[in-house]
């Protein structure tokens, strides 16, 4: 009975390290580099300076936001694999300022308009680079995004009483 125990656990052991494996290599960096590779050839793809790909699904009309503005965004995130890590839910817009994201992020987002629909691949260095998210993302990992702009809104107003009492300390 022993026996079987420890071939059992060994068995499983070895299927745990291939299954790793195999999740690894799907988000290695050559299976990033080629998608990235892969993806700014489709019909359509705009590549930045930076590195950020993109591709305008529907174009909108609205305000273009700057760095300190709120906007309201559907989004959904994945990985190279088809993994997706993050969403918005039907009716409930995520709302963040435009410099409180990640650097891919931000560039899309002074770029685009009101009602735009787009979607990002945002290479390693411009989302969460080496240091990952949590369990969520892997190290260096290219960033694949659907986003759709809502609304743009100003800042809000920076309280008077709190900046006076911050420089008084």
């Amino acid at each position: 009975m022993w026996r079987l125990g420890m071939m059992m656990a060994a068995a499983l052991l070895a299927f745990s390290t291939v299954a790793a494996e195999a999740a690894d290599s799907a988000l290695s960096s050559a299976a990033n580099a080629a998608f990235l590779a892969d993806y700014a050839k489709k019909p359509g793809v705009y590549r930045r300076s930076s590195g950020l790909l993109y591709r305008i699904l529907q174009n909108g009309f609205g305000t273009r936001p700057t760095a300190t503005d709120l906007v309201s965004v559907y989004y959904s995130g994945k990985l190279v694999n088809g993994h997706r890590f993050d969403a918005t839910e039907p009716g409930f817009p995520a709302e963040f300022p435009v410099n409180g994201v990640i650097p891919g992020w931000t560039e899309a987002l002074e770029l685009m308009r009101e009602g735009d629909h787009w979607e990002l691949v945002i290479p390693a260095n411009l989302g969460y680079g080496s240091r990952g998210q949590g369990d969520t993302i892997p190290p260096n990992q290219t960033l694949i995004f659907d986003v759709q702009l809502v609304k743009v809104s100003p800042p809000p107003p920076k309280d008077k009483d709190k900046d006076d009492s911050d420089a008084q300390q």
